[in-house]
């Protein structure tokens, strides 16, 4: 076993800060963890915190992060905005889908992501028939999580219709659709595409009750012991839709109807009524926000201080992937709610308590649940660690939680430093240590896509 070691002026250990600490790093994993300590020949840094995880991210959609960004004939919202990224799917190779997850990726682990749960639902060839190899386009959101060193929970998605009741799929989604038998072997060519990643996890998710029937629902559910992660109530016509087909909003007939608990991840969940909020939150189910998305869409705000005083648990993902920042990601989770409540320091449990410190440890412990992951540094968990530069002005004379206020409230630039990913260092200076050559093949491969 060969170990190393890194010394931190400050470190956010699993048990709460702690100051000149040396950990001990060993086959990827946290061998030992030493405080109180004087600094000694090993490299030394300013502030340790955990990697948190990205909970929903679809990696493919940073190309076209900007592109939708000009007013069309009537009312943009997320529905003309889909039919943007139907065209932009039409032209996606299954090499086009690794060079630009590879760039999405980077820039996760040079955020502070050291893993993410890639909601993939990019199957087939480009007239809809299935590749030979069903994970063909999976097979590159291995290769780019490979390249860049991030943690990779895949969630293939199992995506059969174009509305509630069983619709049949438009055109604009032939590369997407699966039927039940389909699924499975893609699942279990997905199982096999990761076998090579360290500590890779495979889950599933039906994409949402718009696109499943509560038979498939079921069958997917029953594919897997992993995750399980659906959108839901991400717009108000999906919850008039749903009202409609069921009688039932999204979130209440998911609760009513299949078995929500401590392995689901209810993406978004932004429509909720009071009773569907405290429900939620009792289930065990993790909430995955994506407050940048939310926002770039114009879809709404969750009911962030309700859910939080409910005991919910919640994480935080990119989505879209049109900005990708985890400081930002959980700045919107907060500043949504003030301006909703016309309150500061809202999600912050009791006086005296770090607003950034609560967003934080609640979209670690949440995000790991999430995406079937180890959080914090403990001895034994894997060395996913993100170093924060104290020479950052904004970091001037904090210690602690201030250091995370700053962070998430304060930064204009990002402190973030270094990554180490199962101690492998992957961001080294604020970029990942092959940015140059993974931007090459994101421009030739953006170069071709919008000739």
């Amino acid at each position: 076993m060969t170990a190393s070691s890194l010394w931190f002026d400050h470190a956010l250990l699993a048990q709460g800060w702690a100051r000149g600490v040396r950990l001990t790093l060993a086959d990827g994993r946290i061998a030992g963890i030493d405080t109180d300590v004087a600094r000694g020949s090993e490299p030394a840094y300013g502030a340790a915190i955990p990697g948190l995880c990205n909970l929903h991210s679809h990696a493919f959609q940073r190309g076209m992060a900007g592109m939708a960004e000009v007013a069309g004939p009537e009312g943009d919202n997320f529905w003309t905005w889909r039919e943007a990224m139907y065209l932009f799917v039409d032209r996606l190779t299954p090499d086009d889908n690794r060079a630009i997850a590879e760039l999405a990726f980077a820039e996760m682990l040079e955020a502070g992501f050291t893993r993410v749960g890639e909601f993939h639902y990019l199957h087939n060839d480009l007239d809809g028939r299935p590749y030979a190899d069903p994970a063909e386009m999976a097979q590159g959101i291995v290769a780019a999580a490979e390249a860049t060193g991030i943690a990779l929970t895949l969630l293939p998605v199992f995506y059969a219709h174009a509305t509630f009741g069983g619709a049949p799929p438009k055109p604009g989604q032939r590369r997407f659709i699966h039927d039940v038998d389909g699924f499975a072997r893609l699942l279990d060519a997905s199982r096999a595409a990761v076998s090579g990643l360290p500590d890779a996890v495979v889950g599933a998710a039906p994409h949402s009750l718009r696109a499943v029937t509560p038979e498939e629902l079921a069958a997917v559910a029953a594919l897997t012991d992993g995750p399980l992660h659906i959108h839901a109530a991400e717009q108000e016509k999906e919850v008039e839709d749903c009202l409609a087909w069921s009688g039932a909003r999204p979130v209440e007939w998911l609760l009513d109807n299949a078995s929500v608990g401590a392995r689901w991840c209810l993406v978004h969940a932004t429509h909720m009524t009071p009773d569907e909020t405290q429900r939620l939150a009792a289930s065990g189910a993790v909430a995955g926000l994506c407050p940048v998305t939310e926002a770039n869409l114009g879809d709404g705000v969750f009911p962030t201080q309700a859910y939080l005083r409910a005991g919910g648990a919640l994480g935080v993902g990119t989505d879209s992937n049109v900005l990708i920042d985890a400081a930002a990601e959980l700045r919107g989770v907060e500043y949504a709610q003030r301006l909703v409540h016309r309150a500061r320091n809202v999600a912050a449990p009791a006086p005296g308590r770090s607003t950034g410190a609560t967003l934080f440890n609640a979209a670690l412990a949440g995000g790991a649940q999430a995406l079937g992951a180890e959080a914090g540094l403990k001895v034994g968990a894997p060395a996913d660690l993100v170093a924060l530069d104290l020479d950052h002005p904004s970091l001037a004379g904090r210690a602690g939680d201030a250091l995370l206020n700053a962070w998430i409230f304060a930064c204009r630039e990002s402190p973030v430093t270094a990554v180490w990913r199962r101690g492998r260092q992957v961001v080294e200076a604020g970029r990942h240590v092959a940015r140059d050559a993974i931007v090459a093949g994101y421009r030739r491969t953006l170069a071709r896509i919008t000739a």
